[in-house]
């Protein structure tokens, strides 16, 4: 007898790891390993959370119109033009599914964020990573790489997990040098923490045409990863496509409710994105001086390279013993390298405390 089987290529997708959130043994653990916010949730949307816990029976608002509209009144956007899912990865596997498929491939940055490759390939999609420039997306290396198969490019801007980031105009010429027929989707998952006057998370492209998409998220600096809610904005065809196949209700009426409070917490992101600027500098600055290289960064997180698999592996091992997590990145072909999410100023004292001893020990 044979027991039902998967489609092959199944087979062949690796599980998304996510950060851990616990170390044995150890009482107290700061987790640094899920670029998670460093102030939490907003007050606002913990009391809105606990308003709704009398109608959990109830389904929620299958559209997200209050919240659409929420988020079309915080970012200048035509409501209409917006969709809802549960965390941006929901929208990325619907649109895998909704326009790849077999003969019908993608192409991303070789360090690109993994969750394309895995959506893309349960689609039935071939995926080709293009080659990246110190760690940065090439854009006439993801131009090479389309064929005339190729029907997406996904694009995280910035990049997760390297930091890495390209400005308005690079972007704007890879979508220039796309056929019209090839869907490009940016993944604006850490835009609130860009300060640089050459970003746009996507919006102008989106504007411009009918074959771009951005993607965002609650996850990052709105403080609610546990909540899995994101959105998309783009062309009226496209949202239609999604609407037709998404789930029907894919956004809990808890996450609306606490999304629609986290968009309206006063100062909220602007005390997250200072932050960053603040305390991002600072963590990389402590790892450089202890002889670690950092690689620039302009999400809430830094790539700390230690130059070899067995020497990241030990510093891993090191931060462990003191309740510190943070993220090996050997699954995105980065085995010498740690991601680490910079946390709160005691927290990036401790990350660097505990590398600068680390190293002087490797020294030692």
């Amino acid at each position: 007898m044979t027991s039902p089987a998967p489609r092959p290529e199944i087979r062949r997708i690796s599980p998304y790891v996510g950060g851990e959130s616990s170390v044995p043994g150890v009482n107290r653990t700061i987790k640094l390993s899920s670029n998670e916010g460093a102030f939490g949730v907003p007050p606002g949307a913990q009391e809105a959370f606990a308003r709704l816990a009398g109608e959990l029976y109830r389904y929620p608002d299958g559209g997200a119109e209050d919240l659409r509209r929420a988020i079309g009144a915080r970012f200048g956007l035509d409501p209409a033009r917006i969709v809802c899912g549960a965390g941006s990865d929901d929208i990325i596997y619907q649109l895998c599914l909704a326009y790849g498929g077999k003969g019908r491939d993608i192409v991303m940055s070789a360090h690109g964020f993994s969750i394309y490759q895995i959506a893309g390939t349960y689609a039935g999609s071939q995926v080709a990573k293009a080659p990246e420039r110190n760690l940065t997306a090439d854009v006439d290396a993801l131009l090479a790489a389309v064929t005339a198969s190729t029907r997406l490019v996904f694009l995280a801007n910035p990049n997760n997990p390297t930091g890495s980031m390209l400005p308005y105009e690079e972007v704007a010429r890879l979508r220039a040098g796309l056929p019209s027929d090839v869907l490009l989707v940016l993944d604006a998952a850490y835009a609130e923490y860009v300060a640089r006057p050459d970003y746009d998370a996507g919006v102008r492209l989106v504007d411009a045409g009918d074959n771009t998409v951005m993607t965002r998220t609650f996850s990052k600096v709105f403080g609610l990863g546990g909540m899995r809610i994101g959105w998309a904005y783009a062309p009226p065809a496209v949202i239609d496509v999604l609407n037709r196949v998404r789930a029907p209700f894919n956004v809990s009426i808890a996450a609306q409710a606490a999304a629609i409070a986290a968009l309206a917490e006063p100062g909220w992101v602007e005390k997250g994105r200072d932050h960053n600027l603040t305390y991002r500098p600072i963590l990389a600055r402590g790892l450089e001086a202890a002889g670690i290289k950092v690689w620039p960064s302009e999400g809430n997180f830094v790539l700390a390279d230690f130059g070899t698999p067995e020497t990241a592996k030990a510093a891993d091992a090191f931060l462990r013993t003191r309740g510190v997590i943070v993220r090996p990145v050997g699954g995105y072909g980065l085995p010498h390298c740690l991601r680490i999410t910079v946390g709160t100023a005691e927290e990036v004292a401790l990350v660097v405390e505990g590398l600068t001893a680390f190293m002087a020990g490797s020294r030692g």
